[in-house]
């Protein structure tokens, strides 16, 4: 489903990354793991196709993001990728629900139902809650919700889990695992978590 070939990333300030080769597999679950700055976040973006590689390709479904523009793109990760960030975008000026249902509306694609999602994460009756009451856990599984509702063929995560308790952190990996299996989806996490390394089996480090 993703394969990394000779993947290098140059940030505006001249600082040059270099990915190791990888591919993962169709239903696989994997996590990206290394110490700060060594990427993670930025691979997830290349990967999500929200910034451009300087040198390699990356494939997603046979698809090479590089040969897609900017709207080839868009349409690509808003059909085939969900993506939950370190921070959850979500429009404060909005209800939950209203938040969720965005995802499918944008990108024409028929969603999850809410009220599903919501109460695999805890989440039951905030649907007509606005973003500012929630408290920040809440806000991070809302966004994981989200990310959820177009039933993605790719998952990235990042630090999905890094907000949230012990109990709450076992919902999250799990609803994210039980989707990707359901949906036969690729789900890769970047995390610093440790909780998270008995339930993944398979690890990249990034150095």
């Amino acid at each position: 489903m993703i394969h990394v070939a000779s993947l290098t990333y140059t940030y505006p300030t001249g600082k040059k990354m270099e990915f190791p080769n990888f591919t993962v597999d169709r239903g696989e679950h994997c996590l990206l793991l290394g110490e700060s700055g060594c990427g993670k976040t930025t691979l997830l973006h290349l990967l999500g196709g929200l910034l451009r590689t300087t040198t390699g390709n990356i494939k997603i479904g046979g698809q090479d993001l590089g040969k897609l523009s900017e709207a080839g793109l868009d349409d690509f990760r808003g059909k085939h990728v969900g993506f939950v960030f370190q921070k959850n975008h979500l429009i404060t000026a909005l209800t939950v629900e209203q938040n969720l249902l965005l995802a499918p509306y944008l990108s024409k694609k028929p969603g999850a139902g809410v009220a599903e999602v919501l109460s695999a994460l805890n989440l039951q009756g905030l649907q007509s809650k606005k973003i500012t009451t929630l408290s920040q856990g809440q806000a991070q599984r809302v966004a994981i919700a989200r990310a959820l509702m177009n039933k993605p063929d790719v998952i990235l995560a990042d630090e999905p889990t890094s907000a949230l308790d012990d109990k709450n952190c076992d919902a999250v990996i799990d609803l994210l695992m039980n989707v990707a299996k359901e949906n036969q989806a690729t789900l890769v996490i970047a995390t610093h978590d440790s909780r998270l390394k008995s339930k993944v089996k398979r690890k990249i480090e990034l150095r």
